[in-house]
């Protein structure tokens, strides 16, 4: 028995109606950890080159980590990984909430659900067992009606459900669990919804072992402590991740109006202060977290109230606020609210709709069934999320995300479609944080802030402001650092260290891990990813950026006139692949695979 796992697998076949139950690959564990790293080493050994990730037999993987469910501080973390039908690559998504902790109680380490049930079905996991169950009486409603009737039938139990949006397949669609807490980014729920799998049900009574129960029971009281004593983590408890807005923005980086400047000039009605002397409720958090950075908030007069919604959060903010120019955050939270319950990622939703707004505004949309498609119309926002879920009218044309949009339109749009490999870029515009230019380049699910954040590093100076110095092996170590932590499964707001971490994982399984093997472990992980997409088909080419981000200098603001040139990413690239032993086309090489035990010697 290897502690801090629960030793299971659960192997689902809708079209065969089959559930079988496996032992965990122990070698992999110790090689891949659990989370992001095992998740991807599954999906890599079973998909094929060029499989079309609707297919039956895209894998969905629910996978959780060593520390999931333990006593370890923000440990209610797990993670989905399959290939992304929005981008055709690679994909995990990490998931807060209480699901993943209540799924590994109940006896997994890992689901994963192959095939197509001929009718809608839910799953119901309790305690090592596994039924599939009819779901058609849920096929249509929405994210919250289908948690609230889930939920009477099984009251101890928590949910994770699609939408309509994954229903009809949006290539964007999420997977959401709790009510709030999604599988975000990259169409992890159009996946489930090509399974006619409407939901994922998991009750749970199992414990988790430990290796060592004393050592991680005295571990877990020194990190709260240290939670409890952070400055960083008391602001993000009174203020949630919204503290960026304002930061953003004076910064010169807040992504307004699909990104054509990096200052919005009615930030201070979106902000975090704003919205928490508004909006905001009570603070919540996911499962064993002392955080508490979540918000829940309401809207109690105006033409939103009755809104009730967890956060926004800030990349939510500047994608359906400053991006779409929506200065008011009783609307952000509606359009939030609406993307929640329809079941969309809001950071891709905001782009896509920002996109539309400047095709309109440039006369390049002419049929909008009716809708005036100008910056600040919160009518035409919420009216797009609810077409765009649905697949009706205009809506059609963006289900697909800006890069599919912009080749329908044509027209010279692709200049101003805002993403990375098909995956529409988050909060930070690059061009006012040239770390994030790299980070969002060679992400390996496409355009992301989560493998590497480098704006708290440019603007306290630990990283030179708009230079290419230094930037590569922050980048570089920085990635392998996340990718092990994602497989751990615990939370990026944690301010721990790398020795924390490794301690964490050996008092929990009995490994014995140096500090150096744990982030070889990570650097392990985000090569095996970039296999998996070089086998895709990925090189260099697409570690770009948008024309608009390498073209056009920002305006105005803490960034005015700056630009991130072809050459200046030429530049990052060059070094960022000499480090991690890739040739000059981003792709692996065999000594660098065999260091890793990735290739056989």
């Amino acid at each position: 028995m290897v502690y801090g796992y629960m030793g299971k697998n659960l192997q689902v076949d809708l079209a065969k109606r089959e559930i079988k139950i496996t032992d965990l690959n122990e070698e992999w564990a110790r090689m891949f950890i659990g989370g992001k790293g095992l998740g991807a080493k599954l999906l890599y050994e079973s998909v094929e080159p060029g499989l079309d990730p609707l297919a039956p037999e895209n894998p969905l993987i629910f996978i959780t980590g060593p520390l999931t469910a333990t006593l370890a501080p923000t440990s209610g973390r797990w993670a989905v990984v399959t290939k992304s039908p929005h981008t055709g690559i690679f994909l995990d998504s990490q998931v807060g909430g209480h699901f993943g902790a209540q799924f590994k109680m109940a006896g997994f380490d890992c689901l994963t659900v192959r095939g197509k049930a001929d009718a809608p079905v839910y799953l119901h996991i309790k305690d090592g067992q596994c039924r599939i169950l009819d779901a058609q009486e849920l096929w249509g409603k929405g994210v919250f009606e289908t948690e609230s009737i889930l939920k009477k039938r099984y009251p101890r139990a928590k949910v994770s459900s699609i939408g309509p949006a994954g229903e009809n397949l949006v290539s964007y669609a999420c997977i959401s669990c709790d009510l709030y807490r999604q599988a975000g980014r990259g169409g992890a729920g159009a996946v489930m919804g090509s399974k006619n799998l409407k939901a994922v049900v998991v009750e749970g009574s199992y414990k988790v072992g430990y290796a060592d129960p004393d050592g991680f029971a005295a571990k877990v009281k020194s990190l709260r402590k240290l939670i409890s004593d952070h400055p960083a983590m008391m602001e993000r408890r009174e203020i949630g991740t919204p503290l960026w807005v304002d930061k953003a923005n004076r910064a010169g980086f807040l992504p307004t109006r699909n990104f054509s400047s990096g200052v919005f000039e009615l930030a201070d009605e979106i902000s975090g202060e704003t919205m928490r002397r508004r909006i905001v409720v009570k603070n919540k958090a996911c499962y064993g977290c002392p955080i508490l950075c979540g918000k829940l908030s309401r809207v109690d007069e105006g033409k939103h109230q009755g809104i009730e919604v967890e956060g926004p959060e800030y990349e939510t903010i500047a994608l359906l606020g400053s991006n779409c120019g929506i200065g008011s955050i009783e609307a952000v939270a509606h359009a939030n609210m609406l993307c929640d319950d329809l079941g969309m990622d809001t950071i891709s939703t905001g782009n896509v709709i920002g996109f539309a707004m400047e095709c309109y505004q440039k006369g390049l949309l002419k049929d909008t069934d009716g809708l005036h498609l100008e910056f600040g119309d919160e009518n035409a926002l919420l009216a797009m999320i609810e077409k765009i879920a649905r697949r009706e009218g205009i809506g059609e044309l963006f289900w697909g995300g800006v890069r599919k949009a912009a080749q329908a339109i044509g027209q010279g749009t692709e200049k101003f479609a805002i993403h990375v490999k098909g995956l529409e870029l988050p909060g930070v515009d690059p061009r006012g944080a040239w770390g994030m230019a790299l980070a969002y380049a060679t992400s390996d699910r496409g355009g992301c802030h989560q493998r590497c954040w480098t704006p708290s590093a440019e603007l306290a100076g630990a990283l030179k402001r708009f230079s290419t110095e230094g930037i590569a092996q922050f980048v570089k170590d920085t990635q392998d650092e996340r990718a092990a932590c994602f497989s751990l499964v615990l939370c990026d707001f944690a301010p721990f260290s790398v020795e924390d971490f490794v301690e964490l994982l050996n008092l929990a399984t009995g490994f014995d891990l140096t500090e150096a093997e744990y982030l070889a472990a990570g650097e392990r992980i985000w090569n095996l990813t970039r296999m998996f997409n070089v086998r895709e088909g990925m090189r260099r080419r697409d570690d770009t950026l948008p024309a608009r981000l390498m073209e056009e200098p920002l305006p105005e603001g803490g960034a005015q006139g700056q630009v991130v040139t072809r050459e200046a990413l030429d530049r990052m690239l060059d070094e960022y692949y000499e480090l991690r032993g890739w040739n000059e086309d981003g792709i692996p090489g065999e000594d660098k695979l065999r260091e890793l035990g990735l290739r056989s010697e």
